[in-house]
C-alpha cells in the first residue's frame, strides 16, 4: 500500500470504526477496542492479528509484514506500508477488525455484503 491514506480510509469504512489517539499513535477502533494502530512516523501500521497470520504474512512478504512484539509476547503485525500490497493491507484491517467488533455487528456486516452480490453473475440455477 503506497500511503497511510488508503489504510486509514479503508479502515475507517469499517463498522462503527473511528480514529482515535492513542499515548503518541493513532487508533482505529471498533466500540473502543484497538484493531490498528499508527505509530508516529506513518510508514508502519500495527495490526492486531493471531499469531498463525502474523507468521504467514511474515513469511509471504518478509519486506513489508513483521511480528509486533511486546516483551516476549507476539501481539499482531508489523506493516510497512510501502512495500505492502493493497489487497494484504485490506485483508488484515478487516481480519484484526472482525477480532475486535462484536458479533452481531460482523454478522450484519457479513449480510450487507452478500446481499450487495446477490442477482450477479451466474449463480446455482441460473443460465
Amino acid at each position: 500500500m503506497s500511503d497511510l491514506a488508503r489504510a486509514r480510509r479503508f479502515a475507517l469504512s469499517l463498522p462503527e470504526a473511528t480514529e482515535e489517539p492513542h499515548f503518541d499513535m493513532t487508533s482505529f477502533r471498533v466500540r473502543g477496542k484497538i484493531f490498528a494502530t499508527v505509530p508516529p512516523d506513518g510508514e508502519y501500521l500495527h495490526v492486531f492479528v493471531d499469531e498463525l497470520e502474523v507468521g504467514a504474512s511474515a513469511a509471504e512478504n518478509p519486506a513489508a509484514f513483521e511480528p509486533l512484539r511486546w516483551g516476549q509476547r507476539v501481539r499482531g503485525l508489523r506493516v510497512r506500508l510501502g512495500p505492502a500490497p493493497d489487497v494484504r493491507v485490506m485483508e488484515l484491517l478487516e481480519e484484526s477488525w472482525r477480532r475486535k467488533a462484536p458479533k452481531r455487528l460482523v454478522a450484519g456486516y457479513d449480510l450487507s455484503r452478500r446481499g450487495s452480490f446477490r442477482g450477479r453473475g451466474r449463480g446455482p440455477g441460473r443460465g
